[in-house]
Parts: structure tokens; sequence; C-alpha cells
């Protein structure tokens, strides 16, 4: 892994594959450190013939924290978000979405494919409306609008998400996690205890930062809706979403893909708000042929433009003739 400075932050990133080849941007959500993405995904992708770049997003991981911005009150930021009154926060999406771009600049990639899950697809649906030449293709992972009229988790797992316990035992937050996990995780595709617990281990080794999460949390609230930014996405859309989804009902995907015009939708069955192992295969799957359908596209439009300047040029060339 890697330290790279961009958008006056620093990032910490992995890539796989070769940087000469077309590149895939993966964008976390919620909290998630870059480990999130399973790695079997991410090589899976560079065999296919992808440079393959994931990152810690701002405030998580090894990537900068925002100390300066504090710790929110994020029951008061929710209370105020489903009123539909105004959110305030340090940092919102769009700097997030910035984050990205800049990224992009210091590894010098003019555009990537760009995969976001959860949060990380909110970010991808900015980037695909305010950046478009940027990216060559959008895929939003079991996200949402941030339409507050969706319907949302129960409260049981709202509160499980903004509620910590109130001691940094590591234990008792080892526990809490798992128990968070268990609540959103995709039923049909549970992992051991075992497997559960190392997973969760790992990553509090690596990085452990609440107020990380909060900030995040808070962005999210005070980004609202992103309905009126979704009509103006011109670029290639799949929307990939759990049918099992507890933490962002399916309802959002059917809204996602009503709003953002050509954009593809697949609901995968058993599926919760995670990527867990026996579905990487399906996701990969997916994933490369609405690439490469968008590559052929593109390929075949970029001849038809070269071929209606040659048609052009034609009259031109006969008449100084």
């Amino acid at each position: 892994m890697s330290q790279i400075l961009a958008n006056g932050l620093t990032f910490e990133y992995e890539t796989f594959g070769r940087p000469q080849a077309p590149a895939i941007l993966l964008v976390m959500g919620l909290g998630g450190q870059l480990t999130l993405w399973p790695e079997s995904f991410c090589r899976a992708l560079a065999e296919a013939g992808y440079y393959v770049i994931r990152y810690d997003n701002r405030d998580v991981g090894l990537s900068s924290k925002i100390d300066a911005a504090g710790k929110p009150r994020l029951l008061r930021a929710g209370i105020a978000y489903t009123l539909g009154l105004p959110v305030k926060a340090h940092y919102t999406l769009d700097d997030m979405a910035q984050d990205a771009v800049a990224l992009l600049d210091a590894l010098k990639i003019k555009r990537a494919h760009v995969i976001g899950t959860s949060m990380g697809g909110m970010i991808a649906q900015i980037l695909a409306a305010k950046f478009p030449h940027r990216l060559s293709s959008l895929t939003s992972v079991m996200s949402s609008s941030g339409n507050p009229k969706l319907p949302g988790p129960a409260w049981k797992i709202r509160l499980r998400m903004v509620k910590r316990p109130g001691t940094a035992d590591r234990e008792t937050l080892v526990q809490h996690a798992m128990g968070t996990w268990r609540l959103i995780c995709s039923p049909d595709y549970q992992p051991s205890e075992e497997e559960l617990r190392s997973r969760i281990e790992e990553g509090f080794a690596r990085s452990s930062y609440p107020p990380g999460l909060a900030r995040q949390t808070l962005a999210i609230l005070a980004s609202g809706s992103r309905l009126k930014l979704l009509s103006s996405i011109r670029v290639p859309t799949l929307i990939l979403h759990g049918a099992a989804d507890r933490l962002i009902p399916v309802a959002a995907a059917y809204e996602l893909v009503e709003h953002i015009p050509g954009a593809q939708l697949e609901i995968v069955q058993g599926m919760g708000h995670d990527l867990p192992d026996p579905l990487i295969p399906r996701m990969v799957s997916s994933i490369l042929r609405h690439i490469a359908h968008t590559e052929q596209t593109g390929r075949g439009e970029r001849l038809r433009s070269r071929a209606r300047k040659l048609e052009e040029l034609v009259p031109l060339a006969a008449n100084a003739a």
C-alpha cells in the first residue's frame, strides 16, 4: 500500500494490475476501510485487464483525519434531516467526490470506471453528475439517492449505527461490531463466527477512529437528496442492490433506476448490505459485462464521429480541387 497527497489531504491507497490498463476506482462506504473491498474482487477485475485502485476515504483507515471538525451531534442532525431541516457539516459528500477526482489527478489517470458501494455509491453518483468527463462508467452498489422519503432501516438498526458502547474495551467494541454486521449482512451468506471476528479484529488492528465514522455520517445527512442531480447523469450506469438489504432497502435501487437516464438494474437475491465472498463472482461478472458494453459503445461512437468528420471533409476537398 502507498500514500499520496490529493486535495490537501493524504490518502492511503492500493493498486492491482498494470498502470497502463483502463482504470477502475473503488469508493468504499460509510466508515469502511479500503480492505472492505475483498481482495478476490480486486484481483478478479485486475486479471480481466484493468488497473484497480482502492483507497481509504478521508476520516477513515490510514488517510487524513479531519480532527479540527470535532465530534458531531448525530442524534440532533438525524432529527433535523428527518424533518427536512438543513444539516450543517464540516464537509459533505461533494468534498469527498473532490477527493476522488484529486486522487485520480495525483495518479495521472484521466478517466476511470467508478464503482461505489453504499456511501461510496453516493459519492460516485456525484462524480458522474459533476465530473462526467472523468468517468468511463458508473456502478452504484447498495446505495441511495439520499431522498428522506425513501423507506429506511428499522430504528433498531438506525440507533445501532450511530451509538457505540460507552467503553473503549477492545472486546466490547469487537462484540458490538459483530452484532452490527449480523443485523445488516447478507442473510443467505452469513460468515461463521470465526470469520466475522477475524475480519473485524483485522479492521480494528489496522485503524479504529470513531469520530471519522460520525463525521462521514454527518456528511451524508448534510448532503441531502440527489434526486435532481441524478437526472443529469449521462454516464453509462449499472445499479446493483441486494433484495435482502436491511440498511438501505431495495426501494432505493428502484428509485435510482427511475431517475438516472438509461441506468440498468440488477437485484441480487439473498444479498444484504455487504460483499459476501460467495457473491463475488456474480458481481464481477455483472460489472465486467457492464464495462465491456460501455467500452464497445464508446468505440462505436468514436468511429461514427470520425466517419461524420470524414463525410464533412469530402465536399470541402472536392471544392478545393
